[in-house]
């Protein structure tokens, strides 16, 4: 009898020691939608940093802007033997058939800073609506009044609309006292800087370039409307809004041509998103998740298990902050910068 226990003790001790090594050696498959874009790459890092902490395998492959390609990228993530997906989508309604495929095959799902309106997917992202109204306050504060101009973020993006819902939340009161006026709002395809210029260029045109705030939903789109106020010798004297604390974003708010860009650190984003797939990866429950909440205010109103971050709006008077976190040098942010900016002292 003692030599069945001693056996079945072995046996038990031989299982275990497999399950460590079986969760030690998993594949977490990234689906980039687009990874042109400068803040992906940090992203990227702080998850390639984490999985390879737990001794854990990254692949991935970029949609570049492709809503068909993240398709198949998906799929051929699946067939390299990924354990685990976190996805950036690049339509959430588009990508839907790859989250079923990856449910149907037990392979649990992270959507990735965007919405994915399926109880299949985790969803990880900082409190975009709180991003919108910090967008707003900041704005606000500079131009109490006047003709606003909203570039919003892609349409294909549940975030574009959690913004601007923040932002009106914010600015509601003096809309409707008519101290705001409206005068131009438009989705900016893809998010590409490219498309929120020629957005802007339209408003300043229709308007005889009598704009006097502009809440931009990132800091790629704030970047296409500073070039257009710039070709009108506005930049500087509009007050413009961002996110993402890209490093030449906040080389803008250092030289006064960009009011705040709103710090979502995404070395933080994309660690937890990496820990929390491997910890789906190894058998874990969405609800044994640390710090997971419901959240059920997508579009469709589908209850999801999410993990929400804090954002913080980075102004001139705060500059310090990232460069203090090691987010970006002096150097950089403060190139060419003249002005009475303290953190470039």
């Amino acid at each position: 009898m003692k030599s069945v226990l001693k056996l079945m003790a072995g046996v038990a001790i031989i299982t275990s020691m497999h399950t460590a090594v079986m969760a030690k050696d998993l594949v977490v498959g990234v689906s980039w939608s687009n990874f042109q874009e400068e803040r992906w790459k940090t992203d990227e890092a702080a998850i390639k940093a984490a999985l390879e902490a737990s001794g854990d395998k990254y692949i991935s492959a970029d949609a570049q802007s492709s809503a068909a390609k993240q398709l198949t990228d998906v799929e051929s993530l699946i067939s390299q033997g990924a354990n685990a997906l976190i996805v950036l989508a690049q339509d959430s309604d588009a990508i839907g058939p790859a989250i079923e495929k990856a449910a149907a095959e037990g392979i649990p799902v992270v959507g990735y800073d965007r919405l994915i309106e399926n109880p299949a997917a985790f969803y990880i992202t900082f409190d975009n609506k709180e991003v919108g109204r910090m967008q707003a306050r900041e704005v606000f504060k500079v131009k109490p009044e006047g003709n606003y101009v909203f570039i919003k973020g892609s349409s294909s993006d549940p975030n574009a609309d959690f913004l601007f819902a923040g932002q009106q939340e914010v600015l509601k009161e003096a809309i409707d006292a008519g101290k705001i006026k409206n005068v131009g709002e438009a989705y900016t395809d893809g998010w590409k800087p490219e498309n929120a210029q020629k957005n802007m260029e339209q408003f300043l045109t229709a308007n005889d370039n009598k704009v006097d705030a502009v809440v931009a939903s990132n800091d790629g789109t704030a970047g296409g409307a500073i070039a257009a106020l710039d070709a009108q010798g506005l930049a500087g004297s509009v007050p413009v809004s961002g996110q993402d604390a890209d490093k030449a974003a906040l080389n803008r708010v250092a030289l006064g041509t960009q009011t705040v860009s709103v710090w979502k650190d995404s070395r933080e984003l994309g660690k937890r998103a990496a820990e929390i797939a491997a910890t789906l990866a190894g058998g874990k429950t969405m609800d044994e998740i640390e710090g997971v909440t419901t959240f059920n205010g997508g579009p469709k109103g589908v209850e999801m298990k999410s993990v929400f971050l804090a954002p913080l709006p980075i102004t001139k008077d705060n500059l310090n902050v990232v460069i203090d976190a090691g987010w970006i040098s002096k150097e950089e942010a403060c190139a060419g910068v003249k002005g009475d900016v303290a953190a470039c002292k």
